[in-house]
This record gives structure tokens, C-alpha cells and sequence, in this order.
């Protein structure tokens, strides 16, 4: 084989060989060749965000005539190329590479750099033209910030409300089905599988109102702070023209942070954010195990809904089919939780100026954010949507339930409403047979009608009416 054809690039360090068509320069280069580690390079998103910032700064600065317009028109549409994700394979750098990002802010300035070179006919320095007056460590930041909320608004949100209108499309069509309550796994006074579902819906609109409220926190950028947030190098309010610029073009909630101190040494917003991740995890959790454990069976299990047949589910047991993708967003839910873990280890890594663990905090906030995302959209769809139920399984569930003579406790008292429910369990008769067996009707306790309107077990699911 042989070997790949190169071209000198220099630097401050000096001479380095690049690939004869990258797109990068030597500094990228040399991270390459640093951080051979993960095989993962920054994601995507936050490279677009990267170079959004530095397209609106290049107009901000021709603007006020700091930049010349030729080379700044040149700037601002290398950048939106690389915002579109044209230009997606001129980033190789590894996601653990320098914990301020300098390595991939040195990428993003020196791709822009050299495809607006490439337009004008003319070279274009990576430091001079496209990156300044900002640092990395105030952009790659900001970038953060900025994927962090596109992702949130523009893909976790709407898919929330995806899956939390399927659930509550369940809750209707599931209102007047009955079934055993279950507490410790055993057996408990009836609900409904509406209410369950309702829920399971009210868990997934809580996450997505926390998730609006936190946004505009996460939308505040350390854009400005310079190297170490004293602004240095940076003309009074051009940091707010990029920022309304990029809130604008974006349509995000995007404002300049009220101290760049804080902004740049601390990423205290998305520990915030990733917290609620974590939330929506733990929320997933439950959703999935309540759904799986509903359709286990079919013969040796509750079975009181059936999934979707998705796949086969065994490669030795013909006809065996899983709840494929309960597991599914169980394992979503287990990577978001540990990604947290890992964000919050990031976050507590800003020391004095500058936070110096940020690649590992993007990588996981953002990979969060698409995991659960991608996952609500998949498990309505194909999942919540199919569900159909086994009522008469559900009602029998319920009625032969020893928990239902709990609606007996004021006219027979605890005591005896326990020993009857034992009774019938021990027995296998219902409720019902053992208070009449032992004289309550006959004695006047109440009649039968009284009994069979305490042990109605879809009026026990809504003991004071429904909404």
C-alpha cells in the first residue's frame, strides 16, 4: 500500500504533514496525531454550533469595520457550510483531546479558514481572520451551550410531546378498564390501566416543562470573556451583536451571561441540564418496567396488555417474542444516568479561570439529549401506539383481588376485613362469598346491594367520581 500523500503546514511550533486534501492545518494536525484515544471526534452538533459563532462574528466585525467584507463575506459562508454539516469529515479530532477544546476550535478556525481562502483566491489565517478577537475559551463554551439548546428545543421537547401525547391518546382509549392495583408487586385496591397511562403521561410533561424552564439558563453564553473572562482583546458589545445575531439566525433563546467569570470557569447550567436528563431517565425507567411487566407472559406472566410483535425474540425458542423495545429505552435510560455521572465529575473541574474537562461534558449532555429523544419517538410509535389490552384478564385480576375488601373497612372494620380476605384467599373464594358466609348481609351490617356496590371495582378506581 502506499502511503498517504501529504503537504507541509506550519505553525507556531513549525513544520507538520497534513494530508494532501484535508481541509484541516497543522494544529489539528498535531491533535490527530495527540489523541488517538476514543475513536470518537466531537460530535457533530457542537461543531456546527462552533462554527455559527464564527460566522456571525465575522460579520459582526465587518460590520464595524474591524474585518474587510470580502473576507468576511468569504468566512461567513465557509461557516454556514460547515454549520450544515457539509464539511462533517474535516473534524477527526478526538472528543478526549485539550479540556478547554482548544484542539477543536483550532479545527473549526482552520477548515473556515481554509475553504474561505479556497473561494477568495487568497490565504486566510486561522487565528487572525477567523478566530479573533474571541479565545477558545469562550467559544467552545458558548458552543456547548448553544448545541445544548438547539438539541433541547429543537429535538427533546418535540419528541417528549410525541410520546406523551401517545400516552395520554392511551389514557382515554384505557379509562374504563380495570385492574388489580399493584404496590411491592402484590396485589392492590383497583385502578385503571387510564390512570396508569395518565401517569406515565403526567411524568413526561413534568420533564418537558422543567426542561422550558432551564432552557434560558443554558441559553446564557460566556461569549465575550475572552481568555479568562476579562474580555481581553474584545470591542465593547461586539460579543451581544454575535449573540443577537445567533439568537435570531438560530431562533434560540441565546443572551450574553451577566458575569463571565462564572460563565467561563464553570458549567454549572449544564450539570443543571443534565440533572434533568437524568430525571427523564429515571422517568423511562419506570414507564418501560411498569409496560414490560404488563405484557409479560403469554401464558406465565401478567399479560395484561400485548405489545407489538417487533421481532423474533429468540434464536433457539420458536415463536418467542420480547418487549424489545422496553429494553431498549432501559438501556437508554442506564447510559444517561452514567452520563450524568460523568458530567457532574466534568463540571466540578473548573479550576480558578476555566473549566478544563469540557469535551466529556458536551459529549455526554449532548449524546443524552439525542438518546432520549431518538428513544420517546421510537417507543410511541412503535410501541405505546400498538398496545392492546386484555380487559376481561384486567377485570378478573381485580375482582378476585383479596385488597378489594379495603372498600369494606368502615362498616366491617380492619380486623375483620383482613381475616375475610384472608379467608377467601385461603379458601379461593371471592370477597363477596365470604362476607355473606359469615352473616354481614344477614345481620343488617349492610344489604346486599350495599356489598355489591362497595366491591364495584371500576367505582373503587374512581372512589370520589371522575374529572
Amino acid at each position: 500500500m502506499s502511503e498517504q500523500k501529504t503537504r507541509t503546514e506550519r505553525d507556531s511550533m513549525g513544520e507538520v504533514e497534513v494530508p494532501v486534501n484535508a481541509k484541516w492545518r497543522a494544529q489539528t494536525q498535531r491533535a490527530v496525531e495527540n489523541f488517538p484515544i476514543s475513536g470518537r471526534p466531537i460530535e457533530p452538533s457542537l461543531i456546527h454550533a462552533l462554527a455559527s459563532i464564527k460566522g456571525a462574528s465575522a460579520r459582526a466585525r465587518a460590520a464595524s469595520g474591524a474585518l474587510d467584507s470580502d473576507v468576511a463575506q468569504a468566512i461567513s459562508d465557509a461557516a454556514a457550510e460547515v454549520s450544515d454539516g457539509t464539511w462533517d469529515d474535516e473534524f477527526p479530532i478526538d472528543v478526549f483531546q485539550t479540556g478547554s477544546g482548544t484542539s477543536s476550535n483550532m479545527n473549526a478556525n482552520e477548515v473556515i479558514a481554509t475553504l474561505a481562502a479556497d473561494t477568495l483566491g487568497k490565504d486566510v489565517h486561522p487565528n487572525d481572520a477567523v478566530n479573533d478577537p474571541f479565545s477558545s475559551n469562550d467559544q467552545f463554551p458558548a458552543a456547548m451551550h448553544i448545541a445544548a439548546t438547539a438539541g433541547v428545543k429543537n429535538d427533546l421537547i418535540p419528541a417528549l410531546e410525541v410520546f406523551a401525547k401517545s400516552l395520554r391518546t392511551k389514557e382515554t382509549e384505557f379509562a374504563d378498564l380495570v385492574k388489580s392495583g399493584r404496590t411491592h408487586l402484590m396485589d392492590a385496591t383497583p385502578v385503571t390501566l387510564g390512570q396508569e397511562f395518565g401517569g406515565y403521561a403526567a411524568q413526561v410533561e413534568y420533564v418537558i416543562s422543567r426542561l422550558s424552564e432551564v432552557l434560558p439558563r443554558v441559553g446564557e453564553l460566556p461569549l465575550g470573556g475572552s481568555a479568562v473572562g476579562t474580555g481581553i482583546n474584545v470591542p465593547t458589545g461586539l460579543a451581544k451583536t454575535v449573540i443577537d445575531d445567533l439568537a435570531k439566525s438560530l431562533d434560540l433563546p441565546l443572551t450574553e451571561a451577566g458575569n463571565h467569570f462564572a460563565a467561563q470557569s464553570s458549567r454549572d447550567s449544564l450539570a443543571d441540564l443534565s440533572g434533568l436528563l437524568r430525571t427523564c431517565a429515571v422517568a423511562f425507567t419506570k414507564i418501560a418496567n411498569d409496560i414490560r411487566w404488563m405484557g409479560s407472559g403469554p401464558t406465565a406472566g401478567l399479560a395484561e396488555i400485548h405489545l407489538p410483535d417487533l421481532q423474533p425474540g429468540s434464536s433457539i425458542m420458536p415463536g418467542k417474542v420480547n418487549p424489545v423495545l422496553c429494553e431498549a429505552m432501559l438501556q437508554v435510560s442506564a447510559q444517561v444516568i452514567g452520563n450524568d455521572a460523568a458530567v457532574a465529575f466534568g463540571a466540578s473541574a473548573g479550576t480558578f479561570e476555566l473549566n478544563v474537562m469540557l469535551p466529556v461534558i458536551a459529549r455526554n449532555v449532548l449524546e443524552s439529549i439525542q438518546l432520549l429523544a431518538n428513544v420517546s419517538r421510537v417507543f410511541a410509535e412503535r410501541c405505546v401506539d400498538g398496545i392492546e389490552p386484555d380487559a376481561d384478564r384486567m377485570r378478573r385480576y381485580a375482582e378476585s383481588s383479596p385488597s378489594i375488601v379495603t372498600a369494606l373497612n368502615h362498616q366491617l372494620g380492619y380486623d375483620e376485613a383482613a381475616s375475610i380476605a384472608k379467608q377467601a384467599l385461603k379458601e379461593g373464594k371471592t370477597i363477596r362469598e365470604v362476607v355473606i358466609e359469615r352473616g354481614h348481609v344477614a345481620d343488617g351490617t349492610l344489604t346486599e346491594q350495599q356489598l355489591d356496590e362497595a366491591l364495584d371495582v371500576l367505582a373503587m378506581a374512581y372512589p370520589h367520581g371522575r374529572d
